[in-house]
């Protein structure tokens, strides 16, 4: 059994040893000695992180930026998974990856990335893109995370004194959560592992165990997250956080990243939901869908339908609907007040890709309808939709189709004659499966209508994937993706797009302390970066 086999299994095996005890206790780090590593370990270190949870922080510089590749859920057809291949930004639930600075005149960027010579170990690395010299340096090896799957990627926040703060998320709770802060503002050099607490039934508890981890800093205020607190029983009973659902709509905030609120349950209708969000000013909203609680197989996290959305704009003592109708949480109605667009009547499936706040401070929410969870023309079409409210009630438009549900893109309101979409919706090298070609879509009447401008990559040997967009993002870094072979492990670059559309490749391999990234040639023919082929 190799070391990635033996964590599908570590759910069955914290369940059976959840069930013998009810003491609350820290997350810990299963027995590495019980796991075949492969791979290296990260040279520079005294201690291996693996073999020491106390000392997972590394802090070590590497030689240059490789993204994960990760699969899941095999397939007994052509397209082998139901979604595979580079998922260094993996997954839009995870968000912000990117942030811009305008103090440091940097953007700084977390993704997960691959050990040098196993394309499907996880390591967290941090950077950035320096605005002033258009360079990036080596990325800093954050942590080893002792897995393979990409749903634990790690996510970015940058607080009032320009600490950078990265949050190590978990997916479900038998692995770890991490948080770490830089040691000096501005820098990547070197963080320090935060010992977060949550205030449970009146007492500090660690916070040790989060998934799909949304933090947005307000100004003065501090931090606030939504994110997915998971049971380990399926969602028909409480699980070990108190959950009413599998996957629970979470929300909590903090002042200071370290002391955090009680988690405060604000989603779990049927199964639970997949949320993606976003802030404006004093108001953060969520959008999200939702799982169905039937008979199999019928339900699951493969069955995900409806568009719903809700607000705060004080901090999370009140939640309302776009509209300014009170809710009370956690929602538990299908038929919420929250409810968006029903999808279920249609037998439509709804994933979730981004929201904005348009000039406005209406939200507008990209999402995308298909007929099936499994790969393939079968459960074609797949449409990518536009929910936008008006100040009045909501709008819905089309923008395109694409060929798997785990396409994902970013929408930017630049301005209001002209909206874009920046998405791998063009076919691509491996076609129904994950990713393709970067398409720049745009809307010249908020978001009414839709024409493709122009294509950012052609002919590319693997499929683009998962265009994240930075927060505050700059003109020079607009857009930044991975790639990788969908069906086949395969090393996995990263890229980023300016506002014009032009692609660069961050460089796999760095001989000095910084490099320029390397333009794509613009032969439509070969999309390859020109230099960093080692």
């Amino acid at each position: 059994m190799n070391w990635k086999t033996t964590f599908r299994l570590l759910p069955i095996l914290m369940l059976v040893a959840g069930a013998c005890s009810k003491v609350r206790r820290p997350m810990q780090l299963p027995d590495p000695h019980t796991f075949t590593y492969e791979g290296n370990a990260i040279e520079g270190l005294e201690t291996d992180t693996r073999t020491d949870p106390g000392t997972i922080t590394a802090n070590v510089k590497d030689t240059g930026y490789r993204g994960i590749w990760d699969h899941n859920q095999p397939l007994d057809n052509e397209y082998k998974y139901k979604y595979s291949g580079g998922l260094a930004t993996y997954t839009a639930k995870h968000r912000p990856l990117a942030i811009y600075s305008p103090e440091a005149q940097k953007t700084f960027f977390t993704y997960g990335g691959a050990a040098p010579s196993n394309n499907e170990r996880l390591w967290h690395m941090v950077s950035y893109f320096d605005h002033k010299t258009g360079t990036v340096p080596r990325p800093t090896i954050l942590l080893d995370k002792l897995t393979g799957d990409a749903h634990d990627n790690p996510v970015i926040s940058i607080d009032d004194d320009g600490y950078i703060w990265i949050f190590s998320t978990a997916h479900g709770s038998w692995r770890p959560a991490y948080i770490h802060k830089s040691k000096k503002p501005y820098s990547i050099d070197s963080f320090e592992l935060i010992r977060p607490v949550k205030m449970e039934n009146g007492q500090e508890v660690p916070m040790d165990n989060f998934s799909y981890f949304q933090p947005w800093h307000l100004k003065y205020r501090g931090f606030l997250a939504f994110f997915s607190s998971y049971s380990d029983a399926g969602g028909t009973i409480v699980g070990p956080h108190g959950n009413p659902a599998q996957r629970t709509l979470v929300f909590a905030t903090s002042k200071n990243g370290s002391a955090w609120s009680e988690w405060q349950t604000i989603g779990a209708i049927g199964e639970g939901h997949y949320p993606i969000s976003t802030q404006n000013g004093e108001k953060a909203g969520v959008a999200f869908n939702y799982h169905p609680r039937k008979k199999l197989p019928e339900q699951g996290l493969n069955y995900r339908t409806n568009l719903y959305y809700m607000e705060t704009d004080d901090f999370g003592n009140s939640w309302k609907t776009v509209g300014g109708q009170p809710l009370e949480t956690p929602l538990t109605d299908v038929n919420s007040p929250a409810l968006v667009k029903a999808y279920e009547a249609d037998s439509l499936l709804v994933y979730m890709k981004d929201m904005v706040y348009d000039a406005a401070g209406n939200p507008a929410i990209l999402y995308l309808t298909s007929r099936g969870y499994e790969s393939g023309p079968d459960n074609d079409p797949r449409t990518w939709r536009l929910a936008k409210w008006n100040g009045e009630k909501w709008l819905h438009s089309q923008i395109t189709t694409s060929d798997h549900n785990y396409d994902m893109g970013s929408i930017y309101t630049e301005r209001e004659d002209r909206w874009v979409v920046m998405a791998p919706t063009l076919k691509g090298a491996q076609a129904y499966n994950p990713g393709g070609e970067v398409g720049m879509y745009v809307s010249t009447d908020q978001g009414e209508s839709w024409q493709l401008e122009r294509a950012l990559t052609s002919g590319s040997a693997y499929n683009h994937t998962y265009v994240r967009k930075p927060l505050n993002a700059h003109p020079d870094f607009y857009a930044f993706w991975a790639d990788g072979h969908a069906r086949e492990v395969s090393k996995s670059r990263l890229y980023y797009a300016d506002k014009q559309g032009s692609v660069y490749g961050l460089p796999e391999y760095m001989e000095d302390d910084e490099a320029k990234p390397q333009k794509l040639l613009e032969d439509p023919l070969d999309q390859t970066p020109i230099a960093n082929e080692n």
